[in-house]
């Protein structure tokens, strides 16, 4: 698990946000997360912190669904066709989300931060923008896998997608 802790703001964003998706508002997801402070710094330091709280929580969901890693979970890269692509040929954004998700499951947090730092620094606005969507979208999809074998998700999350 990510040893990433929060600020209660943080998370009140990431909810908004993951209920804006649930709906299908991704734009509207993107304007709840987005960072509030003045400064760049800070700003970036926003952003920091809501990927890697999303990316920790995914990676929590797959080592549960992987049953602690007994039963190992596939991590799949597809493009616009259907057809499975290695993850060095996916767009950046989600080559950035697969590994920065796959050092988190690994226990690898530092590298998971590297991974997010390399992003805020030389990703456009749009990649960056993809990739929050990207850890938005899995955080729904494994909370809900996850729910459906019931299975324990954090209450923040559950909060977010309970209907």
């Amino acid at each position: 698990m990510g040893c990433v802790t929060s600020g209660p703001n943080v998370v009140a964003k990431a909810q908004r946000a993951l209920v804006a998706m649930r709906l299908g508002r991704d734009d509207e997801a993107l304007d709840q997360v987005a960072p509030s402070a003045a400064d760049e710094p800070g700003r970036t330091a926003e952003m920091r912190e809501l990927m890697l709280l999303l990316f920790g929580e995914c990676s929590t969901m797959v080592s549960v669904l992987g049953d602690g890693g007994s039963a190992p979970v596939k991590v799949q890269v597809f493009d616009e066709a259907g057809e499975e692509v290695p993850i060095d040929q996916a767009d950046p954004p989600v080559r950035t989300a697969v590994r920065t998700l796959l050092a988190e499951v690994h226990g690898n947090t530092e590298a998971a931060e590297e991974q997010v730092e390399i992003a805020l620094a030389s990703a456009a606005p749009d990649e960056v923008d993809s990739l929050v969507l990207q850890a938005l979208r899995w955080t729904i999809r494994l909370s809900t896998e996850c729910l459906d074998r019931d299975l324990p998700v954090t209450e923040w999350v559950h909060d977010a997608l309970a209907d």
